[in-house]
């Protein structure tokens, strides 16, 4: 192949993949973490962790805004849904990623059928009862900058694979982290937390 040919890792575009973090990261943050990327371009790369919840529900959250659940908390599952630590850029704004994409004031399209929403006009829809089928809530978000993501992939800091919905939205989220490992046709057991080079 000729120089020219090559492809350069900030040719790599990984959005609606998961990002699986390699046993060996120990960083406090993404240590065990699947990440569902957002978005990913020469400019960096953003996306939420689906499987790190904080101590607040939906209802709870939905209480500090100042958003009264139509549906009843107690007897809708949404209300008791977990709100997921998103990652730490911007962790005091509140982010929803869900499906089908709607038409909100400030969305990103991640596919034709999920998007990533940072307007209140997709938490008022869902009070309301009339939101998207499937939603995940974060506090804040995951954020790299130019080539800093593909420098940690290169590390062997993190797997990669392409996403599924039926993960993101509804899998239990002790079950997130093998289900996306076992996309790659790997058993979770036989990662080892060092990546051999021949």
């Amino acid at each position: 192949m000729a120089d020219d040919e090559t492809v350069s890792p900030l040719d790599l575009n990984l959005t609606n993949h998961f990002l699986i973090a390699m046993p060996s990261m120990q960083d406090p943050v993404f240590g065990g973490t699947v990440v569902y990327l957002c978005e990913h371009s020469r400019r960096g790369a953003m996306g939420m962790v689906i499987n790190r919840p904080t101590d607040m529900t939906v209802s709870g959250l939905f209480d500090r805004i100042d958003l009264k659940l139509e549906i009843i908390p107690d007897s809708h599952p949404i209300g008791r849904q977990p709100v997921m630590f998103g990652g730490p850029v911007q962790d005091d704004r509140g982010f929803v990623l869900h499906t089908p994409a709607g038409k909100y004031s400030s969305s990103l399209k991640v596919t034709d059928e999920i998007a990533f929403t940072t307007s209140r006009d997709v938490l008022e829809a869902i009070a309301a009862g009339e939101g998207p089928a499937h939603v995940l809530m974060s506090i804040g978000y995951a954020g790299w900058g130019a080539g800093q993501l593909e420098r940690e992939i290169l590390a062997n800091g993190w797997l990669t694979v392409p996403a599924r919905a039926d993960i993101l939205f509804d899998l239990p989220l002790e079950e997130r982290f093998h289900a996306a490992i076992k996309l790659l046709g790997i058993d979770p057991l036989m990662l080892a937390s060092d990546a051999g080079h021949a």
